[in-house]
């Protein structure tokens, strides 16, 4: 029985080549699979044909957007995850889903072995094949960029030797990818770290020195949740898709960052987020609205490891799922509205209310008739200050 490979399918010059070169190199049988993630671009059923017509004898698209949406986006939400404190984990997030939808079709078609287009330097090849090596450790991975010498030169060389129908000309000066979530720009000219990004770097967002009216919104959360805008009831793909456009419009979620790369290597890395950061700030704030303080202390060091362990390729390891349920715990609460105004590249909250409030303005104002009673404090800090004191006056007494 002849062996089938599944590849990871974008429909672009690598991944197009890549389906014939594994043919010829392994005497497989190449099955593509397409995956929709709010990247835009391309008609799925376009992808599917230039799959088949390059080689590949099946060819699977997926609209999972609602699917990246509700379970890869919302998490990350609930998480705050920024990793290094400032990259909402754009590709980091897809790469799980891809991985997931290319098990089950490797399963399904009684595949040995899952092939991808990833480069030996960058983080994807890690996310791929560990993710595998958790859902289904029997498959082999091919990895024909990194492994096979598959180079661009190659590659357009075999594309025009095999009369593939793909453009073989075009080539952007930047590598890009995007989802739902937002958009990475990396190499070209961005490479020199002293060179600042230009406008034409940018998709999802306009320029915020632009003049323009700010536009102010309100954003609801069920347990961390976003459920509406505006009073509006809305999906998370919904929401997200929004806030990309209102928030991009506005300029928001532009990070121009030097990354730390998971193989050792600092990245200069450009990031259009507009939705995700919008979501993000928004959900914090009312986190500090309804989130008891060591619970909030203790959840900022989960969220950091949280966002640590996708990025690095560990969405479905034990610690990543434990975590995960303490963050859902936490968000129990986490309901309410957020007043929000986008403008000149910010999203600035102005207004918080909840029903699972802890703010108590009679213990927190400062006019005359207060709840809280101020005399009370003398002792607390006598007895808070004592440990500090005590090793003062030992230090002194031995100096």
């Amino acid at each position: 029985m002849t062996e089938r490979v599944v590849l990871a399918y974008s429909g672009g010059l690598d991944t197009s080549v890549a389906i014939g070169w594994i043919a010829e190199e392994t005497g497989a049988e190449v099955i593509a699979v397409a995956i929709d993630c709010g990247q835009g671009g391309e008609d799925l059923e376009v992808i599917r044909q230039r799959a088949l017509a390059c080689g590949a004898v099946e060819a699977v698209v997926a609209d999972a957007r609602d699917e990246f949406a509700n379970e890869y986006c919302v998490p990350a939400i609930q998480a705050n995850a920024l990793y290094m404190d400032r990259y909402p984990l754009v590709s980091a997030l897809s790469r799980p889903l891809i991985v997931k939808h290319l098990a089950e079709a490797a399963r399904y078609h009684g595949a040995t072995m899952v092939a991808h287009g990833c480069t030996g330097k960058g983080n994807d090849q890690v996310r791929f094949e560990a993710g595998l090596a958790a859902l289904f450790p029997e498959l082999k991975v091919l990895a024909p960029v990194r492994d096979s010498g598959m180079t661009r030169d190659k590659a357009i060389a075999f594309a025009e030797e095999k009369g593939l129908p793909i453009d073989v000309t075009k080539k952007s000066p930047y590598s890009i990818d995007q989802n739902l979530f937002g958009r990475a720009v990396e190499t070209g000219f961005l490479e020199d770290i002293w060179n600042g990004p230009i406008e034409d770097v940018y998709s999802y967002t306009q320029n915020p020195a632009e003049p323009r009216e700010p536009d102010e919104l309100i954003i609801s959360f069920t347990s961390g949740v976003p459920t509406a805008i505006d009073g509006k009831e809305l999906s998370p793909l919904q929401i997200i898709e929004e806030l990309n456009r209102r928030a991009g419009a506005q300029g928001v979620g532009r990070i121009d960052m030097v990354e730390d790369r998971l193989v050792g290597i600092k990245s200069r890395e450009v990031y259009e987020a507009p939705g995700a950061i919008a979501l993000i700030t928004a959900h914090q704030e009312l986190e500090n609205v309804t989130v008891e303080r060591e619970l909030a202390r203790f959840k900022r060091g989960v969220d950091q490891r949280w966002g640590e362990l996708v990025y690095d390729g560990l969405w479905f390891s034990p610690l990543k799922n434990a975590l995960e349920k303490f963050i859902l715990e936490a968000n129990k609460h986490v309901t309410g509205d957020i007043r929000m105004v986008l403008h000149g590249g910010r999203a600035v909250v102005t207004g918080r209310r909840s029903e699972a409030s802890l703010y108590d303005y009679e213990l927190a104002t400062y006019d005359t008739g207060d709840a809280y009673d101020q005399s009370k404090a003398r002792g607390f800090i006598d007895i808070w200050s004592m440990p500090a004191k005590i090793a003062s006056m030992r230090d002194q007494r031995l100096a």
